[in-house]
């Protein structure tokens, strides 16, 4: 993508709010508005059209993962969404994935790591590695009732591709993935591309989630690589 990134910064703490603006923008990244609860936050993207949110999960009146629902609702592939938490293991942040977002930062993140997390998933990528996303999947799949707008019907992937997509949800890169199945990269690639354009998922945070959500993997799984 080309032209100045735009952020859009929710936080129900003012001085979270300065702090990560002044961060990104010392960085050249252009906040176009702030936003204290999650009505806020809705109505500024509406408004201002950004890349991306920083969304604080925990708001009074509409909190993070509602505003979360109401923006990318019908909206495929932009806003990018990061959910702000201080926990990184939180039933919110797992409901939020799964709605959508593209991946979440605890609020003590450090500068650096704040704005390459933000221009990542500006690029499209999810911010998450597989392997983490797991965890949450392992602790909350199936005990959520707000998670079932993620079941997808699996029978649209190749066979090739339902492998993939297992492997993937066990945390495996796609340099992984490659050396697994005998692949190149760029195989891989296509192949997660295509999984997520059947399944209709934004990125593989949500494959992940599905992959659990449907049974393909199944949670307390290990990885076939790891110990080895």
């Amino acid at each position: 993508m080309t032209g100045p990134l735009r952020v859009v910064v929710a936080d129900d703490q003012a001085l979270v709010r300065t702090g990560f603006t002044m961060i990104l923008a010392a960085d050249g990244i252009d906040v176009v508005a702030e936003a204290a609860d999650g009505a806020e936050a809705v109505e500024a993207v509406r408004r201002t059209r950004p890349d991306v949110v920083l969304m604080d999960i925990r708001m009074p009146d509409v909190d993070g993962l509602e505003a979360t629902r109401r923006i990318l609702t019908g909206a495929p592939g932009e806003p990018r969404v990061i959910i702000l938490t201080t926990f990184d293991l939180d039933h919110f942040v797992y409901a939020a994935l799964s709605a959508g977002a593209s991946g979440f930062l605890l609020k003590d993140v450090t500068p650096e790591h704040l704005v390459a997390a933000v221009r990542m998933v500006r690029s499209g990528d999810a911010l998450l590695a597989p392997a983490i996303t797991r965890r949450l999947v392992e602790r909350y799949a199936r005990r959520d009732p707000d998670t079932s707008a993620l079941h997808r019907d699996l029978a649209a992937l190749t066979p090739r591709e339902a492998e993939v997509l297992r492997l993937l949800a066990q945390g495996l890169s796609n340099a992984e993935l490659a050396a697994r199945l005998h692949l190149s990269e760029a195989t891989v690639k296509t192949h997660v591309a295509r999984i997520l354009a059947k399944l209709g998922l934004r990125d593989r945070v949500q494959a992940v989630v599905v992959a659990y959500e449907t049974g393909l993997v199944s949670p307390g799984g290990r990885r076939d690589t790891e110990g080895g």
